[in-house]
């Protein structure tokens, strides 16, 4: 039964059918990789199953569908009816296959387009592999001897790469180690016989002394410098260098690496290839020698410099370059060759003058020069000024303009040597040889000026010299437009501005006259003279303003901001007369602007003559009969002058003649300065009927009762007040400090939360009711309103100033900085900012921020007091003098310790010193 059963492992002893691949049942005909997709080994193909199944007897499978028509339906839908609705998905079919035919062809045609651009590109901008494909193609016919003699590739940056060249000393346990490496010790020391040879031997205490050590070692060395100086006795080996010396010529020895010693070698060989090739070219010899004298290799720049004047013989630029290579002497004899090759140089010649240090050797060597180039005019120049007399000079320049007739510069040159009568011939001459030139008619101008200022002529005869300078230049004017020589108005400007500055203010006037209403439109001609003569007083030609403002002025008589401006240039920059004769001009074209009457009457007052002004102001009255301004100026001026009857009848015709509630007002404000506290009383009364919204009346008629103690009354003028004119703030501080006053701060407190509401973002308000809770103990409370008005007015300078100083002093600094980026350019902030840096001890910084503070507002009058009290602890006393010298200038009329203080009865009539005096002692 055993011989009879088969043995299953029997195909193993069996040759493997063809084309069997093992695993192949399950799947193992191969295997993939991350960087090779696909079968490891191909599997059979048809044609070898094909052959394989015909040799087992195997009849290949058909597949049924290979012959189907794939056009005709079968299947579940064989049978069924062609329907219009298959029609018309048929349709919807096709039309989606269009679709995305179309989306696809759009997307083909982008795709060639943007093939089409990189294969431009591509051909204007090859890749580096393609543009030195023909030069590795050509590398095939090098040959070996070529090929070694190429240089080696090397850093042509001329820059210094940093080399790893430290170095470090090896100690001395090494050396010695080192040496006593290979020695072998075949005894015991006596000491470490007696001690058995397990203790090493010491002595006790002891310990290597490097102090000692040190300074034997100095004294070696001092014993060898004293040596080499020559100043040891001991030795007769003493030699004579200078060690101060040889130091010294240490120091000028150039150190050169390994990459610039490189960097020269290659560069040589560059430029010996260059002058080799094209031995022409002058640039390559001088830059071959300047490379060699870089190195420090004169003799063999001078060679090289010497070809190239061989190989170069017309250029210029080797010989001088050659001279420049040589000694004094040496460089005359090569500049003596130079002039045999390039003779029209002018160059040569002067480099050839140049090195001539006789006067005598110069002025020949210029005059032989002018002999070969007769024509140039920086050789004349040249000549000219080495001429020490004027006749001389004169001699050369009447033979430079006879060669040189186009030569401006040498004509007006000749013209200023020659006397006034000669040079009006001169410049004569020069206007027909150079119809062009304006500089001659300019020149021709000047000399009619300086003739009309020489001394012992008459005013008359002045002036009719003066007339022919505008004349000139109104000709010359005339006569370049013939010549189609056309400058622009901004160049006849600049010419203008030149006459001033070199002396020539008639001329600058006359240009200017002439010159000033070129290219302006009809319309923009005021605009534009205006901003001309203010970009000229920036520039300080204030006579070339001055002049554009003259002519202005008889374009425009009628202007009153031209004569504002014509008098705030002479203010600034003129005389007392001037200014008059300005203003006086200014009221006679404009008899109705009242502030060139006020302006001119004050400056008669301010220069002392008091019945000048008066005269002025009676003018004033006559052209302007209702003006309250000028009715006020004039009782000013008799107040002050101690005239209070006369002031005090002007008030009573004012009132009659203008009647104007700030002439009321005035009357009572006077009657109060007088002590007439009823009379006072009086006019208020009339002048309220009269004018019953005007808030100063009951201002100053509750300041009257205040000042009284009448409480009741001064509230009750407050209260008619605030009926009449709630959206006055000032009323309703006052009112508020009366109640204050009267020890009623929950008073004071409701009143100003009223106005709060009539009158909504008032800073001035939100900071009195902070002034109210401090000065009433309630800190806390104080800080919580502050914090309120802040929201409210977020860009109040006030406010925020407030703010900065109720913090504590770490956090000042950036409470400003936040106070800066909501309102940078607040008078106010920038006075706080200037204080911060103040208690700092930034000096420096404190002045420049109190500079923008006043700049930003001259009219804020604390700031000054500020700036003052500052420049009183760190300035100096020009410092100070500065200060109160602009205050006084800029006369400022607000600030909140300013008025109260320039308002106070005691005050009145005291000057604009003394109240920055009292608001400096004031504040704190």
């Amino acid at each position: 039964m055993a011989a009879n059963k088969t043995n299953k492992l029997a195909f193993l002893s069996m040759p493997a059918p063809a084309s069997y691949v093992a695993g192949l049942g399950r799947g193992a005909s191969g295997f993939t990789t991350r960087s090779d997709i696909g079968p490891a080994r191909e599997g059979p193909s048809a044609e070898v199953i094909a052959e394989a199944q015909a040799r087992r007897g195997e009849e290949p499978e058909i597949d049924p569908e290979q012959f189907q028509d794939p056009d005709n339906e079968y299947g579940l839908f064989a049978g069924t009816t062609y329907e219009a609705d298959d029609e018309e998905a048929d349709n919807i079919y096709e039309q989606v296959d269009q679709n995305m035919d179309a989306r696809r062809r759009a997307r083909r045609c982008v795709e060639a387009l943007e093939n089409a651009e990189l294969a431009k590109h591509r051909a204007e901008r090859p890749k580096i592999q393609q543009q030195f494909a023909d030069l590795k193609r050509g590398l095939a016919v090098v040959t070996d001897e070529e090929w070694e003699n190429i240089p080696e590739v090397g850093n042509l940056t001329r820059k210094k790469r940093k080399r790893d060249e430290r170095s470090f000393v090896v100690p001395d346990s090494i050396i010695v180690g080192d040496r006593s490496k290979a020695e072998y010790e075949n005894s015991l020391d006596g000491r470490q016989q007696a001690a058995g040879g397990f203790e090493t031997p010491a002595d006790s205490g002891t310990l290597t002394n490097f102090v000692e050590m040190g300074q034997a070692r100095d004294k070696i060395l001092s014993l060898k410098l004293d040596q080499v100086s020559g100043t040891s006795t001991s030795s007769g080996l003493s030699t004579s260098i200078d060690p101060k010396g040889y130091l010294t010529s240490l120091d000028s020895v150039v150190l050169k690496t390994d990459a610039e010693i490189g960097d020269i070698k290659r560069a040589r060989m560059l430029f010996d290839s260059l002058v080799k090739s094209n031995p022409k070219h002058s640039p390559g010899w001088i830059a071959a020698a300047c490379l060699e004298e870089h190195a420090g290799r004169m003799v063999a720049a001078r060679k090289l410099i010497k070809a190239g004047c061989e190989q170069c013989p017309k250029s210029e630029d080797v010989w001088l370059e050659a001279a420049r290579l040589h000694s004094n002497d040496d460089a005359k004899v090569i500049l003596a060759n130079a002039v045999q090759h390039v003779g029209q140089s002018v160059k040569i010649w002067l480099a050839a003058a140049d090195l001539e240090h006789d006067i005598k050797a110069k002025k020949r060597v210029l005059r032989k020069a002018l002999e070969h180039i007769p024509n140039s005019v920086r050789l004349w120049k040249e000549t000219v000024n080495l001429e020490s007399s004027p006749v001389d000079a004169r001699i050369l320049l009447s033979r430079a303009v006879e060669v040189i007739p186009l030569s401006v510069e040498l004509w007006l040159a000749l013209a200023r040597l020659e006397t006034p009568e000669k040079a009006k011939a001169v410049l004569n001459k020069a206007r027909k040889a150079v119809p062009t030139s304006h500089e001659i008619w300019i020149a021709a101008g000047r000399l009619l000026e300086q003739e009309a200022h020489v001394p012992g002529k008459s005013n008359e005869e002045r002036d009719k010299e003066l007339e022919v300078v505008d004349k000139t230049i109104e000709a010359g004017v005339r006569q370049l437009r013939h010549h189609q020589v056309l400058l622009t108005r901004e160049q006849w400007l600049k010419e203008a501005e030149r006459c001033e500055n070199e002396g020539s203010p008639r001329t600058c006037e006359a240009i200017i006259k002439a010159t000033v209403a070129m290219d302006v439109e009809e319309e923009d001609r005021l605009d534009t003279w205006m901003s001309d003569s203010e970009s000229a007083e920036s520039r300080s030609n204030v006579g070339t303003a001055r002049a554009i403002l003259a002519y202005a002025l008889k374009v425009f008589p009628d202007k009153r901001t031209l004569w504002r401006k014509a008098a705030d240039l002479e203010k600034a920059h003129g005389t007392r007369d001037s200014l008059s004769s300005i203003l006086e001009r200014a009221v006679h074209h404009c008899p109705q602007a009242e502030v060139l009457w006020l302006m001119w009457a004050k400056e008669k007052w301010l220069a002392g003559d008091v019945p000048a002004a008066r005269e002025v102001l009676e003018r004033a009255f006559v052209a302007n009969p209702e003006s309250e301004q000028i009715w006020l100026a004039a009782v000013k001026i008799e107040a002050e002058n101690g005239e209070l009857g006369v002031a005090r009848e002007l008030l009573v015709r004012a009132r009659t003649v203008a009647d104007t509630q700030r002439i009321w007002m005035k009357s009572a404000v006077f009657e109060r300065q007088q002590g007439q506290i009823d009379m006072a009383l009086e006019t208020l009364a009339t002048a309220i009927r009269k004018y019953p919204k005007f808030a100063k009346l009951y201002m100053i008629q509750g300041q009257i009762h205040q000042d009284r103690k009448e409480y009741s009354a001064a509230r009750a003028s407050y209260a008619a007040g605030i009926k009449q004119c709630p959206k006055d703030v000032t009323l309703w501080i006052l009112a508020s400090r009366l109640e204050e006053a009267d020890g009623r701060s929950i008073k004071a407190r409701a009143l100003l939360d009223k106005a709060r509401l009539a009158n909504s973002g008032s800073d001035v308000l939100w900071a009195e009711a902070v002034g109210v809770e401090e000065r009433s103990g309630g800190a806390a409370q104080a800080k919580t309103v502050l914090a309120r008005g802040l929201q409210e007015c977020s860009t109040s300078g006030l406010l925020w100033s407030m703010t900065i100083w109720a913090e504590p002093r770490p956090t000042r600094k950036s409470r400003s900085a936040d106070a800066l980026r909501k309102s940078a350019d607040d008078p106010l902030i920038l006075c706080t900012v200037a204080r911060l840096f103040w208690t700092e001890r930034k000096i420096e910084k404190a002045r420049q921020w109190f500079e923008r503070a006043i700049a930003a507002n001259p009219d804020l009058g604390d700031n000054w007091a500020w700036w003052l009290k500052f420049e009183r602890q760190h300035g100096v006393s020009e410092q100070q003098v500065e200060v109160v010298k602009k205050c006084i200038a800029a006369e400022p009329h607000h600030g909140m310790t300013w008025q109260s203080i320039a308002k106070a009865m005691k005050n009145v009539g005291k000057s604009t010193e003394d109240i920055l005096e009292l608001v400096a002692a004031a504040l704190h």
